[in-house]
């Protein structure tokens, strides 16, 4: 009788231990996970900067979802965004990109979000940047690297389509200079110079935690 009591006894407290172990790898999980799962991040930088690269990385990591502003602007419009400047022009186009942004803010919970290169210049767009509840950082390259990766990509690039290499500089270089006041409205700053994707990525995390 006692060894059977005894028996129960010990059945009993590694029942327990079991079931506490898996409640506080539980708690745990969710915990680390929840933290992420609720933010809302969004991404800021040059055109060229390389934040769809981070920010699907950055997606993929941390299980949110990724989404780039202007695919969410050629969606709604049905058209590129190359399309949208050269026959609407970029006024229409910068109204329509402030009202998306604000509205996917207000109606999203949880996301990386990369933002067009003159999404915080426009219709006040930098002070959300500075809201509670959101992530906000700064992708900062130096014009010789952004100028570099750009050269390859002007065919695609609406506002630079036209021009030659040696105006590139000089154009990435003044539209630097006047919208640096607008990209370190953001919360954080990470310097990408001579970074691998993933070291950004790493940069930002330890920002997270």
């Amino acid at each position: 009788m006692r060894l059977q009591i005894y028996k129960l006894k010990i059945t009993f407290q590694w029942d327990f231990l079991i079931n506490l172990y898996f409640f506080l790898i539980k708690s745990l999980t969710v915990l680390f996970i929840g933290n992420y799962y609720m933010k809302k991040i969004i991404l800021v930088g040059y055109m060229g900067s390389g934040k769809t690269t981070i920010g699907k990385l950055l997606s993929e990591t941390l299980g949110i979802p990724f989404y780039d502003l202007d695919n969410l602007i050629a969606n709604e419009e049905e058209s590129s965004v190359q399309n949208i400047f050269s026959k609407k022009g970029e006024i229409y186009f910068r109204k329509l990109e402030s009202k998306l942004f604000r509205d996917f803010i207000n109606t999203s919970n949880s996301f990386v979000l990369s933002i067009g290169g003159g999404t915080p210049c426009y219709a006040n767009n930098h002070l959300i940047l500075q809201n509670d509840g959101i992530d906000s950082f700064y992708l900062k390259n130096s014009t010789e690297a952004l100028v570099n990766r750009l050269k390859a990509e002007k065919q695609h690039r609406p506002l630079i389509s036209n021009l030659s290499d040696e105006d590139l500089q000089d154009f990435v270089r003044k539209h630097l200079f006047e919208r640096s006041y607008f990209y370190f409205q953001s919360k954080n700053t990470i310097e990408t110079e001579n970074k691998t994707a993933i070291e950004v990525v790493n940069a930002i995390l330890e920002k997270l935690a």
